[in-house]
């Protein structure tokens, strides 16, 4: 199961990599099947797209090249030319396929390039765009994951209230307890 509480899927896919600055961090694609469940727990595409071993690999490197992008627009640093470079040639890819039913109802067939491509859209959008002005990462020191802060005020501290919001102020609470 993957997570997705960053209100974007470029960002949620970031997620992907959990933890980046412990000194083993988690990789939720640790196999095709994996990149391939990412994919409809998205909401990407209804159908697994097969996704082989080097469609890993390249997805890996989108992932990598995106969060550089984020992360330099986060803390107003230059943006990396290898990632600018990545994510642009996979913008440039063909989009994912939608087709309507008989019964009215969408589907979405892709293969892993055209799901690479949508995510690459969405990150040159963010990264370029207003958006990029309100990306923010999870507060709790453990995680790394990266969101839009589209809160009144932008004071959102957390990545999901569910997870890491709800850790965070029962530690602060056990703290209060502790020194009374």
């Amino acid at each position: 199961m993957h997570a997705f509480p960053c209100g974007t899927s470029a960002l949620d896919f970031v997620g992907t990599r959990r933890a980046r600055r412990n000194a083993a961090p988690t990789e939720k694609l640790a196999s095709p099947e994996a990149l391939d469940a990412w994919f409809i727990e998205a909401g990407m595409m209804e159908q697994s797209p097969e996704a082989t071993p080097g469609e890993l690999q390249v997805a890996v490197e989108v992932r990598e090249s995106i969060y550089q992008l984020v992360f330099a627009r986060m803390h107003e640093e230059p943006l990396p030319e290898d990632a600018v470079r990545v994510v642009n040639a996979h913008a440039d890819g063909r989009p994912i396929t939608l087709q309507l039913s008989a019964s009215g109802t969408v589907t979405r067939a892709a293969r892993v390039s055209e799901g690479l491509a949508q995510l690459a859209r969405q990150t040159v959008e963010i990264v370029g765009g207003p958006e990029g002005g309100v990306l923010r990462e999870c507060a709790r020191p453990e995680c790394t994951q990266v969101y839009l802060d589209h809160s009144r005020g932008h004071r959102r501290e957390w990545c999901s209230m569910k997870t890491c919001g709800n850790r965070m102020k029962a530690t602060a609470f056990r703290a209060r307890q502790k020194q009374s």
